[in-house]
């Protein structure tokens, strides 16, 4: 080991020892010296090197035996049965020592020092020199104090490492000051932010649990200790300041015999968190030397709350984090693996079971839901677990082809049919042969081209659009839809043998607003989802922000919130999900508090975006509102309705 030029090494070696007063490790009269299992010295102050005759640098990586001699033989015993039982022992020393001319006589205190994991690794050595240089006569009982007091200070040191507890940190507290500071008088104010008062604990002194009683409260300006802990200042009192002082607290003291008390504040690198309170029944009992002393017990008592505070924030952190971190992980996805479809509310959980059931034979599904409940999803899902998987699974959205290329793209057409068409056409019928046709919106396709779909699911044959010669196919069809088909059928504009057809097997998909407690589910598969596309790292999200997306009706389901989400995604600069609540309250304050004005806007939204934008035509929105285009057009001016309202 290298020699120290450290005036006070010790502050290396002990867990805290940073913390610990150099007036005391450099003490005039109290030697201290760290040795490790083979007794060789980690540290020492200078007055124990001065003790030895031997500059404190030439101590390191020597042994207690190289430094003493046959002295050593003497307290080598003490010092392994400190390692072997982990207990303090003391024992007196009566020597000539190598470097020192004359017999000196001394007391030491030895005391284990643990290691993180509680193993003894070092002793700490508190060595107090009963004679002065030449002598054998005994010096004042008050340097054997000053060492027990000395010792028990460095014990309190390590305490902090392993009380993380308020209540039995106050215990040790009131240990510490029964060995160090025996007075009449003992409390401990600590402030607390949440009641902006101080809190007062007793610390085993009988006349303070009389005078103050248990856990009280008190606002700082009415306390006696106010002053120090806002000034920060140590304030002592004798009987004379006490009884001038306008706090009626001094008078209560007086009355019960004390004569002076000292407060002293507990001021950590974060503020003051309080302060200490004692008093004597002596007068003047305060002196500027035994001041000093406090001050630094004082500064350790700091360290050990400041330690169980960050303790306590950290275990609360800790909890809340784990109550709002995202875990975006595939045990957020439904039963069996349906791949996208996340969830595990009763509702969806009926939904997926009917799409087991159904998977496996080849009837014709139809999925019934209002928008954005994820019909596509579930259709294909019922493709994977058939036995088609293998084969093409072919989508077609009826409601965003035009009616005049409907037909065309559904069964294909042929070189010539029409005008434009230049070559021949695969329709998706064929493209979906020995596999899958989703037909999304089935609800719109034209009366005029039903009967031909219809062949389809009976024969399982057509013709292409301008050609003679017939197709055969072998698919199975889903078609899924958010409209009323038995209403349309009741107001003829939808066939009814078509419809039979459709509907041997439906599935109706429950809305975001039936399977609520699936939103947590969704919102962290998105999250996951959209901060992966974009290289963001978000991790959290308030438990206010998820209460407010569980509590919003969600009118377009699942893919109304997962393009809430992407929009939060893109808005988060942090690891915590910025999330803008103000958009949901506001439309929820419409929802609850709405005008005709509003509920017309509202209302027109929704049917814009089932027509998915379409305002003229059959199927247009003009024609389900009843109204011409021109009208809806002025009137979607009038309530200020944008197309990205709509068009999610």
């Amino acid at each position: 080991m290298e020699p120290r030029s450290d005036p006070c090494p010790i502050r290396g070696f002990l867990r805290g020892g940073e913390n610990l007063p150099p007036e005391f490790l450099e003490a005039a009269n109290v030697g201290f010296a760290i040795l490790d299992e083979e007794l060789r010295y980690v540290a020492i102050n200078k007055t124990l090197a001065a003790m030895n005759g031997i500059p404190a640098e030439a101590h390191f990586d020597r042994t207690v035996h190289d430094i003493l001699g046959e002295a050593a033989g003497k307290l080598e015993p003490t010092l392994r049965r400190v390692f072997s039982t982990g207990q303090a022992l003391s024992c007196e020393l009566v020597a000539k020592l190598p470097a020192r001319s004359e017999v000196g006589r001394w007391t030491v205190n030895a005391f284990p020092i643990p290691n993180a994991e509680g193993r003894i690794q070092q002793v700490g050595a508190v060595v107090v020199e009963l004679t002065e240089p030449g002598t054998l006569q005994e010096t004042p009982a008050k340097s054997r104090e000053e060492a027990q007091r000395l010792e028990a200070l460095l014990e309190f040191g390590e305490s902090p490492v392993s009380i993380l507890e308020e209540q039995e940190l106050l215990g040790a507290i009131s240990d510490l000051i029964r060995k160090t500071t025996p007075y009449d008088f003992v409390t401990l104010a600590l402030y607390d932010e949440s009641l902006r008062r101080l809190r007062v604990h007793v610390l085993g002194s009988p006349l303070a649990q009389e005078l103050v009683g248990r856990d009280a409260e008190m606002a700082v300006a009415e306390a006696a200790c106010g002053p120090s802990f806002l000034h920060g200042e140590i304030e002592a009192y004798s009987r004379a300041d006490m009884a001038s002082a306008s706090a009626p607290f001094f008078r209560r003291l007086l009355e019960a015999g004390v004569q002076s008390v000292c407060f002293l504040p507990l001021v950590t690198s974060k503020g003051t968190l309080g302060t200490l309170n004692l008093g004597s029944k002596q007068d003047n009992a305060f002196v500027d030397q035994e001041i000093n002393f406090l001050k630094h017990l004082a500064a350790q008592v700091a360290i050990a709350l400041d330690n169980v505070e960050t303790h306590r924030l950290t275990v609360e952190l800790t909890k809340k984090v784990k109550e709002e971190r995202l875990y975006l992980q595939d045990g957020s996805r439904s039963p069996d693996n349906f791949e996208e479809i996340i969830g595990e509310s009763p509702a969806l959980k009926r939904v997926l079971s009917q799409v087991q059931t159904v998977a496996r034979s080849d009837a014709t599904v139809l999925i019934l839901g209002e928008t954005g409940t994820g019909k596509e999803l579930v259709a294909r899902a019922i493709h994977r677990l058939s036995a088609r998987a293998d084969e093409s699974f072919i989508k077609l959205n009826c409601a965003a082809i035009p009616t005049g290329l409907l037909e065309s793209e559904l069964f294909g057409h042929e070189k010539g049919a029409f005008t434009g068409a230049i070559s021949q056409k695969i329709g998706r019928l064929e493209l979906a042969d020995k596999g899958t046709l989703f037909l999304d919106e089935v609800g719109e396709i034209p009366l005029e081209l039903q009967p031909k779909l219809l062949r389809v699911l009976q024969d399982q044959e057509f013709e292409r659009l301008g050609g003679t010669r017939t197709i055969k196919i072998d698919i199975r069809l889903i078609a899924a839809t958010n409209r009323d088909l038995a209403k349309r059928v009741a107001s003829q504009e939808f066939r009814s043998d078509l419809y039979y057809r459709l509907h041997v097997f439906p599935l109706r998909m429950p809305t975001l607003r039936e399977r609520s407690r699936d939103i947590p589910l969704l919102v962290r598969y998105f999250v996951q989802k959209f901060s992966s596309r974009m290289n963001k790292r978000i991790e959290t999200i308030s438990t206010e922000a998820m209460r407010a997306l569980e509590g919003w009706q969600w009118p377009g389901n699942v893919r109304e919130l997962e393009n809430f989400i992407e929009r939060s995604v893109i808005l988060s600069e942090g690891s915590s999900l910025t999330v803008p609540l103000a958009e949901l309250s506001a439309t929820e304050g419409t929802k609850r508090g709405a005008t005709l004005e509003d509920l017309e806007r509202e209302h027109i939204l929704h049917v814009l975006r089932e027509t998915g934008g379409v305002i003229a035509g059959v199927h247009g929105a003009a024609a389900r509102l009843g109204m011409k285009r021109t009208t809806l057009q002025s009137r979607i001016q009038r309530l200020g309705i944008t197309r990205a309202e709509y068009e999610n």
